[in-house]
């Protein structure tokens, strides 16, 4: 063994000797795939290696109850386990994000972790291996092949609550603005072209609405992950496991990881095999994604301006637009949300290609799904809540544009066709853009009606709700 000054100590396996950190919780397997893969910088999420250490804490009680493992060793690999699930120890999971197929890499750097821990915990030191062995304790009756998915799942499922409370926080605040906004008449549009009229607290209502439609796309993708695997082991026959270790992890794990509808997948053949509840969730922050960057556009367009654009509604000013205009201000909160959604749209590509890539018994590309999954959701969470926070919650409406361009609004003339037909609205229409005047004025003027007529029909609830739009017969 090295001496107290030594930087480093000899860990050994079937290839060789490596230097190992003397310091480190991490081991030989761990070394190699830091040297092998200096790729990205992109280490794991903290949600992810805390669900792997819960899969490692649930795995040894589990062997502890089954009689595999002894109650000592046990007890040290839990408290081990506690600790990172804790926080603790995350420091020492160094493995590159593009690492080796089927994350192997993670599991064994996660086994060396809590063995050293473990064993340090028993009285021995680091890189001995004597009391508590990465393999043959820390990793009992397990395979990285069920492991690492396993961990994916429930670090997902963590990380899509959060997203799930985030939109759910988002769809709160659009909806009181559509309340805030519901007596606000103004000029829909269709094509980017005057249509007929909408209350801008309708406008909201939608945005509210589909907000929450694709949160609840999000829920039911989060149900499928509840489908664990674990107890497969390599290709899912559930080899060097007891006959009751699936049933009683999952128990365990149900303790472990608080999420109590947890089940055994239909399958474990395919749990291993194919990817498609991953694929299905990253689709589902797709949508969401496509959502967003609808509504972020229309905040965009209907805040243009101020004064040369559409201008209906005003976004809180929250940092200067411009290094060269002076007062300029962007809509920065809405153009960051659409560049994170873009990069969301993308990652799910990334996951798509890596699903269609699996061979056999296993998709050895779950690696950079779960890369990018965790990416995509955590970087969507943060967005909407800034989004919200920045934004949304702050938006105030301009009634005097907003009414203006009802008003000047060619889309009125659709109000006509109840009362004079298609074509003789249509040559209201033509006459009004013609002579700059506008629907109203050329309405009265050819007596389609009278001005106190025209008042009453075009109430604001009136003209924006189905059934409403009635003319009492007139004399003469």
């Amino acid at each position: 063994m090295p001496s107290r000054k030594a930087a480093f100590r000899i860990e050994k396996d079937f290839l060789g000797e490596v230097k190992v950190p003397i310091k480190a919780y991490y081991g030989i397997q761990t070394c190699r795939a830091a040297k092998n893969f200096p790729i990205s910088a992109i280490t794991p999420k903290p949600v992810f290696i805390k669900a792997t250490a819960i899969v490692k804490l649930a795995s040894a009680k589990a062997n502890q109850t089954l009689g595999l493992l002894d109650k000592k060793r046990a007890r040290a690999i839990i408290q081990a386990s506690q600790e990172i699930i804790s926080g603790k120890l995350h420091n020492e999971f160094i493995v590159d994000a593009y690492q080796a197929g089927a994350g192997t890499s993670h599991n064994m750097n996660a086994n060396e972790v809590i063995a050293n821990r473990a064993e340090e915990l028993l009285g021995g030191k680091r890189g001995d291996y004597c009391l508590v062995h990465p393999n043959d304790h820390v990793n009992m009756s397990q395979s990285s092949n069920d492991v690492y998915p396993t961990a994916m799942r429930l670090s997902a499922i963590s990380a899509s609550t959060s997203l799930i409370n985030a939109l759910t926080a988002l769809e709160r605040a659009l909806s009181n603005k559509a309340r805030q906004f519901d007596n606000i008449i103004k000029s829909g549009r269709t094509h980017l072209q005057d249509a007929v009229p909408i209350r801008l607290g309708q406008e909201f209502g939608a945005y509210a609405s589909s907000i929450k439609n694709s949160a609840e796309r999000v829920k039911t993708a989060q149900e499928a992950l509840k489908n664990i695997g674990l107890g497969g082991t390599a290709v899912g026959t559930g080899i060097n496991t007891h006959l009751k270790y699936a049933k009683t992890i999952l128990c365990e794990l149900k303790k472990a990881s608080l999420i109590k509808d947890l089940k055994p997948a239909p399958d474990a053949f395919t749990a291993l095999s194919s990817v498609a509840d991953f694929i299905a969730y990253s689709g589902a922050l797709k949508g969401l994604s496509v959502e967003l960057i609808k509504i972020a556009n229309d905040l965009r367009l209907l805040s243009s301006g101020p004064n040369t654009g559409i201008g209906e509604i005003k976004l809180p000013a929250v940092q200067p637009g411009s290094s060269i205009m002076p007062g300029k201000v962007n809509p920065v909160m809405a153009e960051m949300l659409s560049m994170v959604c873009f990069q969301a749209i993308g990652n799910d590509l990334t996951i798509t290609m890596a699903g269609q890539a699996g061979q056999l018994e296993l998709n050895v590309m779950t690696p950079v799904i779960n890369c990018n999954i965790l990416h995509t959701t955590e970087l969507l969470e943060n967005a909407v809540k800034a989004f919200t926070q920045n934004c949304v919650i702050g938006i105030t409406a301009d009634k005097k544009k907003c009414a203006e361009h009802f008003e000047d609004s060619a889309g009125l003339a659709t109000v006509l066709n109840t009362f004079i037909g298609y074509e003789k609205a249509s040559e209201v229409a033509k006459e009004a853009l013609e002579s700059g005047r506008t629907i109203k004025a050329v309405s009265v003027e050819k007596g389609v009606f009278t001005e106190k007529e025209w008042n009453l029909l075009f109430d604001t609830v009136k003209i924006t709700t189905p059934g409403q739009l009635r003319r009492k017969q007139r004399r003469g």
